[in-house]
Protein backbone atom coordinates (compact mmCIF):
# COMPACT_ATOMS: atom_id res chain seq x y z
CA UNK A 1 0.00 0.00 0.00
CA UNK A 2 1.32 3.41 -0.92
CA UNK A 3 2.28 5.77 1.85
CA UNK A 4 0.56 9.13 1.96
CA UNK A 5 0.68 11.93 4.44
CA UNK A 6 -0.92 15.30 4.87
CA UNK A 7 -4.48 16.29 3.97
CA UNK A 8 -4.17 14.54 0.60
CA UNK A 9 -4.24 11.22 2.41
CA UNK A 10 -7.71 12.13 3.65
CA UNK A 11 -9.52 12.59 0.35
CA UNK A 12 -12.93 10.99 -0.24
CA UNK A 13 -14.60 12.39 2.88
CA UNK A 14 -16.82 10.17 4.98
CA UNK A 15 -19.67 11.24 7.26
CA UNK A 16 -18.08 13.23 10.08
CA UNK A 17 -17.81 11.88 13.58
CA UNK A 18 -20.28 13.67 15.82
CA UNK A 19 -18.66 15.99 18.34
CA UNK A 20 -19.69 15.14 21.93
CA UNK A 21 -19.99 18.83 22.83
CA UNK A 22 -23.19 18.68 24.90
CA UNK A 23 -22.15 15.57 26.81
CA UNK A 24 -18.66 16.97 27.41
CA UNK A 25 -20.00 20.28 28.68
CA UNK A 26 -22.26 18.42 31.11
CA UNK A 27 -19.34 16.36 32.42
CA UNK A 28 -17.14 19.46 32.65
CA UNK A 29 -19.83 21.32 34.56
CA UNK A 30 -20.26 18.52 37.07
CA UNK A 31 -16.51 18.06 37.52
CA UNK A 32 -15.85 21.79 37.86
CA UNK A 33 -18.60 22.06 40.47
CA UNK A 34 -17.15 19.14 42.44
CA UNK A 35 -13.58 20.45 42.25
CA UNK A 36 -14.62 23.99 43.22
CA UNK A 37 -16.75 22.82 46.15
CA UNK A 38 -13.97 20.61 47.51
CA UNK A 39 -11.36 23.35 47.13
CA UNK A 40 -13.54 25.88 48.90
CA UNK A 41 -13.91 23.55 51.86
CA UNK A 42 -10.41 22.03 52.13
CA UNK A 43 -8.00 23.46 49.58
CA UNK A 44 -6.65 26.51 47.78
CA UNK A 45 -8.86 29.16 46.25
CA UNK A 46 -9.30 28.92 42.46
CA UNK A 47 -7.17 32.08 42.11
CA UNK A 48 -4.30 30.50 44.04
CA UNK A 49 -4.67 27.31 42.03
CA UNK A 50 -4.34 29.23 38.75
CA UNK A 51 -1.25 30.98 40.10
CA UNK A 52 0.30 27.59 40.82
CA UNK A 53 -0.47 26.47 37.28
CA UNK A 54 1.36 29.53 35.95
CA UNK A 55 4.41 28.92 38.18
CA UNK A 56 7.66 27.53 36.80
CA UNK A 57 6.89 24.10 38.29
CA UNK A 58 3.40 24.23 36.82
CA UNK A 59 4.72 25.05 33.35
CA UNK A 60 7.29 22.26 33.59
CA UNK A 61 4.56 19.83 34.63
CA UNK A 62 2.41 20.92 31.68
CA UNK A 63 5.34 20.36 29.30
CA UNK A 64 5.82 16.84 30.70
CA UNK A 65 2.14 16.10 30.12
CA UNK A 66 2.49 17.26 26.52
CA UNK A 67 5.45 14.89 26.23
CA UNK A 68 3.19 12.08 27.45
CA UNK A 69 0.69 12.79 24.66
CA UNK A 70 3.49 12.94 22.08
CA UNK A 71 4.99 9.58 23.10
CA UNK A 72 1.63 7.84 23.17
CA UNK A 73 0.82 9.38 19.80
CA UNK A 74 3.99 7.83 18.38
CA UNK A 75 2.88 4.49 19.82
CA UNK A 76 -0.51 4.86 18.10
CA UNK A 77 1.17 5.57 14.77
CA UNK A 78 3.13 2.34 15.22
CA UNK A 79 -0.06 0.29 15.48
CA UNK A 80 -1.78 2.22 12.70
CA UNK A 81 1.16 1.35 10.45
CA UNK A 82 0.55 -2.30 11.37
CA UNK A 83 -2.78 -1.94 9.51
CA UNK A 84 -1.17 -0.18 6.56
CA UNK A 85 -2.16 3.36 7.57
CA UNK A 86 0.93 5.55 7.33
CA UNK A 87 0.98 9.25 8.25
CA UNK A 88 3.35 12.12 8.45
CA UNK A 89 4.27 12.99 12.03
CA UNK A 90 2.02 16.06 12.34
CA UNK A 91 -1.00 14.45 10.70
CA UNK A 92 -0.66 11.34 12.83
CA UNK A 93 -0.42 13.38 16.03
CA UNK A 94 -3.38 15.53 15.01
CA UNK A 95 -5.57 12.48 14.52
CA UNK A 96 -4.32 10.90 17.72
CA UNK A 97 -4.90 14.03 19.80
CA UNK A 98 -8.41 14.40 18.37
CA UNK A 99 -9.31 11.16 20.11
CA UNK A 100 -8.80 12.80 23.51
CA UNK A 101 -12.02 14.74 22.93
CA UNK A 102 -13.79 11.44 23.63
CA UNK A 103 -11.85 10.56 26.80
CA UNK A 104 -14.68 11.44 29.26
CA UNK A 105 -16.59 8.27 28.31
CA UNK A 106 -17.01 5.10 30.39
CA UNK A 107 -13.72 3.24 30.34
CA UNK A 108 -12.39 5.89 27.89
CA UNK A 109 -13.90 3.69 25.18
CA UNK A 110 -14.78 6.77 23.10
CA UNK A 111 -11.09 7.04 22.22
CA UNK A 112 -11.58 4.01 19.96
CA UNK A 113 -13.01 6.46 17.41
CA UNK A 114 -9.47 7.49 16.43
CA UNK A 115 -9.23 4.78 13.80
CA UNK A 116 -12.52 5.93 12.27
CA UNK A 117 -11.47 9.56 11.83
CA UNK A 118 -9.70 8.85 8.55
CA UNK A 119 -11.63 10.12 5.55
CA UNK A 120 -9.91 7.66 3.23
CA UNK A 121 -9.70 3.98 4.18
CA UNK A 122 -10.72 4.27 7.83
CA UNK A 123 -10.09 1.25 9.98
CA UNK A 124 -12.84 -1.27 10.46
CA UNK A 125 -14.60 -1.16 13.81
CA UNK A 126 -12.74 -4.30 14.89
CA UNK A 127 -9.34 -2.88 13.95
CA UNK A 128 -10.06 0.44 15.69
CA UNK A 129 -11.19 -1.39 18.83
CA UNK A 130 -8.11 -3.61 18.61
CA UNK A 131 -5.76 -0.61 18.74
CA UNK A 132 -7.80 0.87 21.58
CA UNK A 133 -7.53 -2.44 23.44
CA UNK A 134 -3.78 -2.58 22.84
CA UNK A 135 -3.41 0.98 24.17
CA UNK A 136 -5.34 0.18 27.34
CA UNK A 137 -3.49 -3.10 27.97
CA UNK A 138 -0.10 -1.44 27.43
CA UNK A 139 -1.07 1.45 29.73
CA UNK A 140 -2.32 -0.89 32.44
CA UNK A 141 0.82 -3.03 32.34
CA UNK A 142 3.18 -0.04 32.57
CA UNK A 143 1.13 1.72 35.25
CA UNK A 144 1.22 -1.44 37.35
CA UNK A 145 5.01 -1.49 37.00
CA UNK A 146 5.28 2.17 37.97
CA UNK A 147 2.97 1.67 40.95
CA UNK A 148 5.34 -0.82 42.62
CA UNK A 149 7.28 1.87 44.57
CA UNK A 150 4.00 3.10 46.06
CA UNK A 151 3.04 -0.43 47.09
CA UNK A 152 6.52 -0.85 48.59
CA UNK A 153 6.12 2.39 50.54
CA UNK A 154 2.75 1.26 51.86
CA UNK A 155 4.24 -2.03 52.99
CA UNK A 156 7.25 -0.35 54.58
CA UNK A 157 5.14 2.17 56.47
CA UNK A 158 2.64 -0.39 57.67
CA UNK A 159 -0.09 1.38 55.74
CA UNK A 160 -1.50 -1.91 54.55
CA UNK A 161 -3.14 -2.27 57.97
CA UNK A 162 -4.21 1.36 58.04
CA UNK A 163 -6.17 1.14 54.81
CA UNK A 164 -6.96 -2.54 54.14
CA UNK A 165 -10.36 -1.93 52.58
CA UNK A 166 -9.37 -0.08 49.43
CA UNK A 167 -6.14 -2.03 48.96
CA UNK A 168 -8.03 -5.31 49.23
CA UNK A 169 -10.57 -3.89 46.82
CA UNK A 170 -7.82 -2.89 44.41
CA UNK A 171 -6.27 -6.37 44.52
CA UNK A 172 -9.68 -7.97 44.06
CA UNK A 173 -10.38 -5.60 41.17
CA UNK A 174 -7.13 -6.53 39.44
CA UNK A 175 -7.88 -10.23 39.84
CA UNK A 176 -11.42 -9.76 38.56
CA UNK A 177 -10.12 -7.70 35.61
CA UNK A 178 -7.67 -10.48 34.71
CA UNK A 179 -10.42 -13.09 34.85
CA UNK A 180 -12.80 -10.94 32.82
CA UNK A 181 -10.09 -10.20 30.26
CA UNK A 182 -9.38 -13.91 29.87
CA UNK A 183 -13.07 -14.61 29.30
CA UNK A 184 -13.43 -11.72 26.85
CA UNK A 185 -10.42 -12.88 24.85
CA UNK A 186 -12.25 -16.11 24.14
CA UNK A 187 -15.35 -14.27 22.96
CA UNK A 188 -14.35 -11.09 21.12
CA UNK A 189 -12.22 -11.15 18.01
CA UNK A 190 -11.12 -7.53 18.46
CA UNK A 191 -9.45 -8.34 21.79
CA UNK A 192 -7.56 -11.19 20.16
CA UNK A 193 -6.55 -8.66 17.52
CA UNK A 194 -5.35 -6.33 20.30
CA UNK A 195 -2.91 -9.01 21.45
CA UNK A 196 -1.59 -9.21 17.90
CA UNK A 197 -1.01 -5.44 17.98
CA UNK A 198 1.01 -5.88 21.18
CA UNK A 199 3.21 -8.37 19.36
CA UNK A 200 4.30 -5.61 16.96
CA UNK A 201 7.71 -4.27 18.07
CA UNK A 202 6.99 -4.84 21.78
CA UNK A 203 10.18 -3.20 23.03
CA UNK A 204 9.30 0.00 21.16
CA UNK A 205 5.78 0.36 22.53
CA UNK A 206 6.94 -0.70 25.99
CA UNK A 207 9.65 1.97 26.03
CA UNK A 208 7.29 4.66 24.71
CA UNK A 209 4.58 3.75 27.23
CA UNK A 210 6.89 3.63 30.25
CA UNK A 211 8.51 6.94 29.29
CA UNK A 212 5.10 8.55 28.72
CA UNK A 213 3.67 7.64 32.12
CA UNK A 214 6.96 8.31 33.88
CA UNK A 215 6.82 11.84 32.45
CA UNK A 216 3.44 12.38 34.06
CA UNK A 217 4.75 10.88 37.30
CA UNK A 218 7.52 13.49 37.22
CA UNK A 219 4.87 16.15 36.64
CA UNK A 220 3.04 15.01 39.79
CA UNK A 221 6.32 15.16 41.74
CA UNK A 222 6.87 18.75 40.57
CA UNK A 223 3.35 19.69 41.64
CA UNK A 224 3.98 18.12 45.05
CA UNK A 225 7.17 20.19 45.43
CA UNK A 226 5.25 23.33 44.47
CA UNK A 227 2.85 22.69 47.35
CA UNK A 228 5.65 21.83 49.81
CA UNK A 229 4.87 18.11 50.01
CA UNK A 230 8.12 16.17 50.09
CA UNK A 231 7.89 12.88 48.24
CA UNK A 232 10.54 10.80 46.55
CA UNK A 233 10.20 10.90 42.76
CA UNK A 234 9.46 7.17 42.51
CA UNK A 235 6.90 7.38 45.30
CA UNK A 236 5.06 10.29 43.69
CA UNK A 237 5.06 8.44 40.37
CA UNK A 238 3.83 5.31 42.11
CA UNK A 239 1.00 7.17 43.84
CA UNK A 240 -0.15 8.60 40.51
CA UNK A 241 0.12 5.24 38.75
CA UNK A 242 -1.83 3.46 41.50
CA UNK A 243 -4.54 6.12 41.35
CA UNK A 244 -4.76 5.76 37.57
CA UNK A 245 -5.15 1.98 37.87
CA UNK A 246 -7.91 2.45 40.45
CA UNK A 247 -9.67 4.92 38.15
CA UNK A 248 -9.40 2.53 35.21
CA UNK A 249 -10.89 -0.33 37.23
CA UNK A 250 -13.84 1.87 38.19
CA UNK A 251 -14.80 2.05 34.46
CA UNK A 252 -16.16 5.56 35.13
CA UNK A 253 -15.62 8.26 32.49
CA UNK A 254 -11.88 9.05 32.63
CA UNK A 255 -11.78 7.37 36.05
CA UNK A 256 -13.51 10.42 37.55
CA UNK A 257 -13.96 10.11 41.28
CA UNK A 258 -11.91 6.96 41.73
CA UNK A 259 -8.61 8.44 40.59
CA UNK A 260 -9.10 11.60 42.64
CA UNK A 261 -10.11 9.72 45.80
CA UNK A 262 -7.15 7.31 45.70
CA UNK A 263 -4.53 9.97 44.89
CA UNK A 264 -5.82 12.28 47.62
CA UNK A 265 -5.91 9.42 50.12
CA UNK A 266 -2.36 8.33 49.33
CA UNK A 267 -1.03 11.87 49.68
CA UNK A 268 -2.75 12.33 53.04
CA UNK A 269 -1.44 8.94 54.19
CA UNK A 270 2.08 10.09 53.33
CA UNK A 271 2.40 13.55 54.88
CA UNK A 272 0.15 16.03 53.10
CA UNK A 273 -2.67 17.92 54.76
CA UNK A 274 -6.13 17.39 53.24
CA UNK A 275 -5.88 20.84 51.66
CA UNK A 276 -2.49 20.15 50.10
CA UNK A 277 -3.55 16.71 48.90
CA UNK A 278 -6.71 18.03 47.30
CA UNK A 279 -4.89 20.90 45.58
CA UNK A 280 -2.26 18.49 44.22
CA UNK A 281 -4.98 16.15 42.97
CA UNK A 282 -6.93 18.91 41.23
CA UNK A 283 -3.79 20.35 39.60
CA UNK A 284 -2.74 16.85 38.52
CA UNK A 285 -6.10 16.12 36.91
CA UNK A 286 -6.22 19.52 35.22
CA UNK A 287 -2.85 18.89 33.58
CA UNK A 288 -3.00 15.14 32.96
CA UNK A 289 -6.66 14.85 31.91
CA UNK A 290 -8.45 18.09 31.12
CA UNK A 291 -5.54 19.61 29.23
CA UNK A 292 -5.67 16.56 26.95
CA UNK A 293 -9.43 16.90 26.50
CA UNK A 294 -9.08 20.59 25.58
CA UNK A 295 -6.32 19.85 23.06
CA UNK A 296 -8.38 16.97 21.72
CA UNK A 297 -11.37 19.20 21.07
CA UNK A 298 -9.21 21.71 19.19
CA UNK A 299 -7.62 18.92 17.13
CA UNK A 300 -11.03 17.42 16.37
CA UNK A 301 -12.49 20.76 15.29
CA UNK A 302 -9.43 21.40 13.11
CA UNK A 303 -9.74 17.95 11.56
CA UNK A 304 -13.43 18.57 10.87
CA UNK A 305 -12.54 21.85 9.15
CA UNK A 306 -10.02 20.03 6.94
CA UNK A 307 -12.61 17.41 6.00
CA UNK A 308 -15.12 20.11 5.15
CA UNK A 309 -12.60 21.96 2.99
CA UNK A 310 -11.77 18.75 1.12
CA UNK A 311 -15.45 17.95 0.58
CA UNK A 312 -15.99 21.35 -1.07
CA UNK A 313 -13.22 20.85 -3.63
Amino acid sequence: MSRKSGPQAEATPKPPVQLPIKQLLLVLGLVATGYAAALLVWGDSPKTLLARLASWSGLQAAALCLLNYLLRGLRWRLWMAHYGRHFGLLQGLRLYLAGYAFTPTPGNVGEAVRGLLLARSPLSARQSLAIFGAERLADLFCLLLLSLPAVGWLLGQGRMQAAPAWLTGLAAGLLAAALVLGALLQRFAWLQEAWRCLAVRPLVWLGLTLAAWAAQGLAVWLICRELNVNLELLTATGFYALAMVAGALSALPAGLGGTEAVLTGLLVAHSATPGQALAITVLTRLLTLWLAVAIGLMALLYSSAIRKEISLR
